[in-house]
Formats: C-alpha cells, structure tokens, sequence
C-alpha cells in the first residue's frame, strides 16, 4: 500500500465557522484557525465525540513537548486569552508526520498494517460498513439500511476516518472471532460523555484540557506499531487520557482502491482496554448503595429509552452524599474559568452526546442522541449549591411517580384487563406507559429548565423554585388533560377524572404549591 491522504494536510474534519457556514479542514488548519471556528461540525455523536478526544490528545501531548515540566491553569488562561501555541502544535504535528497517513504500508493512522499479512486476516475481507456504527453489517441490521455486505458502496477517506475514530470510542464489547472470541468495548461504549464547550474550537479545547502528568501517557501515533500477539493478548489499563483518548479498540485495516476510495477493510479483535478504576475523564458515574454490603456500587451516566437527559441533570454537579460523580472535565472547565476571572458569574455551555446499547444485548446499539445544556458555573463548583438543583429535580420525579400512580388507578377502572390477565392495575400500567404521559409532562418541564437554571446561577433561589412549581403544574396538568382526552369520553371516563382530579391538585399543591401558598418555602429562604 502506498502512502496517501495526509490527516495533515487533507481536508476531512467537518467544522462551523463564525459566518455558520460547514466545511472541511485538515488537522493543521483546524490549530491554526481554532479561533475562527465555532465548532466541530460532524452530526454522528459518536464521531463527534472522537473526534474532540483526538484534537484534546494531540493539544496535550504537543504542550507536553513544549512544556516538559508540565503547566498550570494560569497557562490555560494565558492561552485563552492569547490563542492556542500555534507554533508548538505545528512543529509537534510535522514531529509525527509520517504517522498521520491514513494509508501507509507501515504506519497507517489508528490501524494495524499486520493485518495484510496476518494468515488469519490477509484473504479475509469485510465491508467498510463493519466500523460504522450506523449502518447495516453482517446480522446487525439498521432501520432504513438495506446495506449488502457482499457489494458495499464506496466512501471517502474522510467519512472512513471519520467512522474509525467513533467505533474506536464507542464500540460495544461482544464476539469478533479473529485473535480472540471477544474483545472488550470501547472507553466510552453505552455511555453520554460530557464536554464543556467554549465560543469557539480553541477555547472548548483549553476547558476540555486534561492535566499534565509525570509519566508518559502517549497516543496510539506514538507507540510502537501493534503486532498480532498484542492482539492476542490481555486487555491492558490506560496509562491515561491520552491513551484512552486514541486507544485502537479494535484492530482496522483499510483498504484503498484505484479510485481512492474505501470499500473494503481488514478487521479484528484489538489492542484491548482494561476499565480499571479510574473512570474516563468525559463520563459521569451515579452510585447506588447495595442494601446488603452498603457499599456503592457504580454505573456510568448514559442514555436510556425515552428518558429525558435533564433527569440526570444533577449527576454533573458534585454531590456531597457522594452518590455520584460528575466528569472531570467539568473540573476542568471550572478551574479554568476560577483563573480567568473568579468572580465573574459564568454560565458553561455543556454537550452531552453518545450512543446507548440494549440492556439485554451489549453488541445491539439502539440511539445516539446530541445535547446541549447551558449550566450556571457555581453549580459544578459549590455542592450545597448543587444540592438545591439536586431537589428540584428530585421533586419532578416525586411528582410525576404519584400522579402516575393516580393514573394508573384511574385507567384501572375503566379498563378491565384482557383475556386471562386478571390483574387491571397491570394492565392499566401496561397501557399508561406506552402512552404520551410521561414524555409530555418531561417534555414539557424542559421549556421551564433554561429559566430556572438562570436564575439558580444568579442566586435567585425563591424564584427558581418558584418558577419550577409553575412549571411542574402546568406539566402535570398536560399530561393529564392529555391522558383523560385519550379515554374517549362517555360517562365512565368522566366519572373516573370526576373521582381522581381531586387527589390529583392535591398531588400538585402538595410537591408543587402555588407562589400564594408556598410559605414554608419562603421561610426556608429567609
């Protein structure tokens, strides 16, 4: 294979510049305009994702060579009010050149050139569709993708980076057959990763900047080249964000055809990552204590069926019942911004994007999803602070769980269960969750949120629980309304809203009380 498409210099990283236009840029042009571009412009979360993680490893190690003795936030905030060091990064860039092809009969970047002579892997072909984690390959069929592994469509070496770098992160653990039976999944596989964006590509850089550390932590360009018996062998920790930031999770050869374009790959098993246990710096862990041992037992914050985000919204500020913990990076950010001006009243832009497996099937990916969530910045720094938004969310679930028990009630009684199902409360559960009750009262609590975390980030704290109680009733009351019109009308279901709609604005006045009635509240702020 001959040497091609330079990540240096060719165009492939989708980006948004100020005027809103999207274009491609190579890696150093991406440094060298990082102020002049808003942000990354790629729309598969997990891609997006990687693709931040690589400019974030490639940032460190370029200020590591720069700075051997490491550096502090007094720098970041130098850096962010001067621009990025241009001139290191280039110079560490052209440093590593030769491993930025794509293409290389040696070195191909974030793939394994032994794959072309391997025995096991050299007469083995398998469609590009294999590292994209949104299209059909093999038994795993997606909605709308009618794929055929045996004549797959062509792509760019862009769009080929672009799916690499995602599977590397996000890919799920499950069988792979070659080098081993199974392989262990990415470093961010069933997860939401957290990243605290700036106004423009440089400053989302500097806030996301993981610390210097004394032992080396180097990228995947950087180490020897992977050799089938590191393929063989045990999964192995990260010796930090770096490595967790590039490691090749699975091991990919692409192909490149007369054309230049990429049909074809060679795939297996790869340089396998060992969780270990320190989390990655983008993930949020909640905790539950186990009633028997009392000991928490840890989870990373992902995404699950229909549930609103926002549900977790407290998992990214810090807990001091430490039952969760949020992602460093956001630490991060907050150090910087405490260099930057200390008593400034911030509030930090956070993206939250991933890709979430099926419970029952590890290897089955059901959604991906984008958010962006404008948080005040005391909120990741004070915990008690925090603790305020910890229960304003809280009583948005306590309310929803006992009007939903008052609907369940409700529906029970004009209902009756269907064949042998003798139990109406059942199924009138069934019926209530495959309806809109919960997504329209969620849905429409998160209008209220941006109002409410801005006045928690200005210290107005009767207003922001002022504000939420409106917000919950109207939600409550709409999705109420909601489920009463769905009964159809008549004289049973008149007579079952009749017979509810009392205990539920008692529901309401009791986790939700009007601005006239909510006196303990005001006492409690006083």
């Amino acid at each position: 294979m001959e040497k091609s498409f330079n990540l240096l210099d060719e165009p492939w990283l989708p980006v948004r510049l100020a005027d809103g236009s999207i274009k491609n840029v190579s890696l150093l042009e991406a440094f060298r305009r990082s102020v002049e571009i808003v942000a990354l412009a790629e729309t598969a979360p997990p891609n997006l994702v990687a693709q931040y993680r690589l400019l974030l490893a490639i940032l460190h190690r370029a200020l590591t060579r720069r700075h051997p003795q490491g550096w502090k936030d007094k720098d970041r905030a130098r850096w962010w009010r001067e621009g990025l060091p241009i001139e290191a990064i280039v110079a560490y860039l052209e440093y590593w050149r030769e491993r930025f092809w794509l293409f290389h009969p040696e070195y191909p970047f974030m793939q394994v050139a032994a794959l072309g002579e391997a025995e096991e892997t050299r007469g083995k072909l398998k469609p590009w569709t294999q590292i994209s984690l949104a299209s059909a390959s093999g038994n795993t069929p997606v909605l709308f993708d009618h794929a055929w592994d045996d004549a797959p469509s062509a792509i760019t070496p862009a769009a080929a980076i672009s799916a690499l770098l995602g599977l590397m992160q996000f890919t799920p653990g499950g069988l792979v057959k070659v080098f081993r039976d199974s392989d262990k999944a990415g470093a961010l596989a069933n997860t939401a990763a957290v990243l605290p964006v700036g106004e423009n590509l440089a400053q989302t850089l500097l806030l996301c900047l993981h610390p210097w550390q004394e032992h080396d932590d180097l990228p995947s360009w950087e180490r020897a080249v992977l050799t089938t018996l590191e393929l063989c062998a045990n999964p192995v920790m990260a010796s930090g964000s770096n490595d967790r930031y590039t490691r090749q999770s699975r091991a990919v050869l692409l192909r490149s055809e007369s054309d230049g374009l990429v049909r074809w790959l060679h795939f297996s098993a790869g340089f396998a990552l060992e969780k270990g246990n320190a989390p990655d710096p983008m993930n949020c862990l909640l905790g539950k204590v186990d009633e028997n041992s009392g000991e928490i037992k840890w989870r990373t914050l992902g995404f699950s069926d229909n549930r609103s985000f926002w549900r977790d919204l407290s998992a990214l500020a810090p807990n001091p019942a430490g039952t969760s913990q949020p992602a460093a990076v956001l630490s991060y950010a907050a150090a910087l911004h405490d260099e930057i001006n200390p008593f400034n009243s911030v509030f930090q832009p956070v993206l939250v994007a991933g890709i979430a497996n099926s419970p029952k099937k590890a290897a089955k990916l059901e959604r991906w999803r984008t958010e962006r969530i404008v948080l005040p910045l005391m909120l990741l720094k004070d915990a008690d602070k925090a603790l305020y938004l910890r229960k304003l969310v809280q009583k948005a679930e306590t309310l929803f769980g006992e009007a939903k028990a008052l609907a369940v009630r409700m529906l029970a009684e004009i209902m009756p269960a269907p064949g042998d199902n003798k139990d109406p409360y059942k199924n009138a559960n069934a019926q209530l969750d495959v309806s809109s009750f919960s997504a329209s009262y969620f849905a429409q609590a998160e209008r209220y949120l941006p109002e409410v975390l801005q006045q928690l980030g200005l210290g107005e704290f009767a207003q922001a629980t002022q504000s939420w109680n409106q917000a919950l009733r109207d939600s409550a009351m709409a999705a109420w309304r909601q489920l009463v019109h769905s009964m159809g009308g008549g004289v049973l279901a008149w007579r079952a809203d009749a017979k509810y709609a009392g205990a539920f604005h008692a529901v309401l006045n009791k986790h939700a009380p009007k601005p006239e009635t909510d006196s303990a509240h005001k006492e409690e702020t006083a």
